[in-house]
């Protein structure tokens, strides 16, 4: 298991270098404690308050410098405690009010209404949702995240109503941070995984 973190985590170094433009990376992962030394920058930069949600696995681009990396870890930690919970709390503090989905889905609203009428949907389904924030990286002004979301289908989708089937599928998410807050994003989720554990595809 152990080798396989390793491997993982080294591939998502390098891949942060690349966006950086070659600039110097620290990478941390929970369960690898051979190195501890390199691991201790971005493991600070990590906020950890119970209520928010803690990053398995961290990339961290030290040109941004301390004070903007650790602000836009918690921005992450802060956008995805909103899709771990559904409180708008969470949301309000981690996104502009100006903030652009530039893939937004057909039926969404634009700007910070469309998160929030995602996750009321997705909760109607599956109340029992987790975003579970595997991989983090940040690169400049860039969040890349890898997230799994996990959950039951107990409630309702598109008329149909749950069994209790196991929903666990991946997302892919990349954050623009502004001065303060997250500005616009790109995402993908693995939704053919999604609609076939509901049990609606096709």
């Amino acid at each position: 298991m152990r080798s396989r973190t390793l491997i993982r985590t080294v591939a998502v170094a390098a891949g942060a270098a690349c966006l950086a433009g070659g600039a110097a990376v620290a990478a941390y992962a929970h369960d690898d404690t051979r190195h501890p030394s390199s691991h201790a920058w971005p493991q600070r930069l990590i906020d950890r308050a119970p209520d928010l949600v803690q990053p398995q696995a961290i990339t961290v681009d030290r040109s941004i410098g301390e004070k903007r990396a650790a602000q836009e870890v918690h921005l992450a930690q802060q956008l995805y405690s909103f899709w771990n919970t559904g409180q708008r709390k969470y949301l309000d503090a981690a996104v502009s009010p100006q903030f652009k989905d530039n893939t937004l889905p057909a039926g969404r609203p634009q700007g910070p209404a469309g998160p929030l009428l995602a996750s009321r949907n997705f909760r109607a389904a599956v109340p029992d949702l987790t975003c579970e924030l595997s991989d983090l990286l940040v690169t400049g002004d860039k969040i890349t995240a890898r997230l799994v979301f996990r959950g039951h289908f107990t409630g309702t989708f598109n008329g149909v109503q749950g069994k209790g089937q196991n929903v666990d599928f991946n997302a892919i998410d990349i954050q623009h941070v502004g001065t303060d807050k997250i500005v616009e994003d790109w995402h993908i989720e693995d939704n053919q995984t999604l609609l076939t554990q509901l049990g609606v595809n096709g």
